[in-house]
This record gives C-alpha cells, sequence and structure tokens, in this order.
C-alpha cells in the first residue's frame, strides 16, 4: 500500500488538483468591453447595407410593376385607370374586354415598408407613376427615407 507522500505512477487515476478554474471577473469584462467594440463598428454598415437593399428591392419591383403595366396596355389598349390601380393586373377590372392577365404571378406586392406602391394614372412624370414613399412614408426624404420612383433615372423604362 502506498503511503500518502509516496510518489504517484505514471497515468495515475486522479487528475491533477487546480485550485482555480474558470475565468476572472475582470477578464469577463474585457471580453465584453471587447465584444461591444465590434458591434459599435460593424452594426452601423450592417444596417446600412439593409436600408440599401430595400431601396433596390422597390427599384426592382418598380420596374416589374412597369412591365406588367405595359403589357397590360398592349393588350388592352390604354393603362388602368388610377381608380383601377395595380389591382387591374391581378383582377380583370370592369370594362377592360381584351383584359388577357392576370399579369403579375402573384398578387402586387407591398413596398418593403410593408404599404402598398402608389400609383397615377395619367401620371405627372410619364404614362403612369408608380412610386415608394420609403421607409418613412412619407414624401421627400434622403437615404432609406428617399421616395423611390419610376420616373427617377435608376428605374425609367424605355416607352
Amino acid at each position: 500500500m502506498p503511503t500518502p507522500f509516496a510518489p504517484r505512477p505514471r497515468g495515475a487515476a486522479h487528475p491533477p488538483r487546480h485550485p482555480c478554474i474558470g475565468f476572472t471577473l475582470l477578464e469577463l469584462l474585457v471580453v465584453i468591453v471587447i465584444i461591444g467594440v465590434l458591434a459599435t463598428l460593424i452594426a452601423p454598415r450592417y444596417f446600412d447595407q439593409v436600408g440599401k437593399s430595400n431601396t433596390k428591392v422597390a427599384r426592382a419591383q418598380i420596374v416589374s410593376l412597369e412591365k406588367a403595366l405595359d403589357q397590360y396596355r398592349l393588350d388592352v389598349g390604354v393603362y388602368p385607370s388610377t381608380e383601377q390601380g395595380l389591382a387591374a393586373l391581378t383582377t380583370r377590372p370592369n370594362g377592360a374586354d381584351r383584359w388577357a392577365g392576370p399579369y403579375l404571378k402573384k398578387a402586387v406586392p407591398p413596398d418593403p415598408w410593408g404599404r402598398p406602391y402608389l400609383y397615377k394614372s395619367p401620371g405627372e412624370f410619364g404614362d403612369v407613376d408608380v412610386s415608394s414613399l420609403g421607409s418613412d412614408g412619407r414624401p421627400g426624404g434622403t437615404g432609406e427615407a428617399e421616395d423611390v420612383t419610376s420616373w427617377s433615372a435608376t428605374t425609367t423604362t424605355s416607352r
């Protein structure tokens, strides 16, 4: 029988004892501060990209709606009236005998901020005007709150 002071043979079943296992409060606070600094540097860039992507989605949807409106005009002879609205792309309006729709595969989507697109025919800036008021839902604005329109240079289609 070995004595308490005798050396243990290699590979002994008892693991070495460590009096302090874990992290100190100071180490945890340093890590939290580093994560906070990284978050304040990265988060604004990330959220700016989200806003830009919503604007790009709105532009793409407006271009798609314009193409569907052009197809409607080719079939019916006129664009839907302001009163008929964009719903005329998916549901036959009264008096549209040559309507050959639906002109969209799905229902008219809301803008990326959850509001319906604004439609006017005849438009002030073209045959029809399709627009979104941006993230703030009010005319004008800058950045993500800027209006996205069919008559801006980035979404104009040839008519």
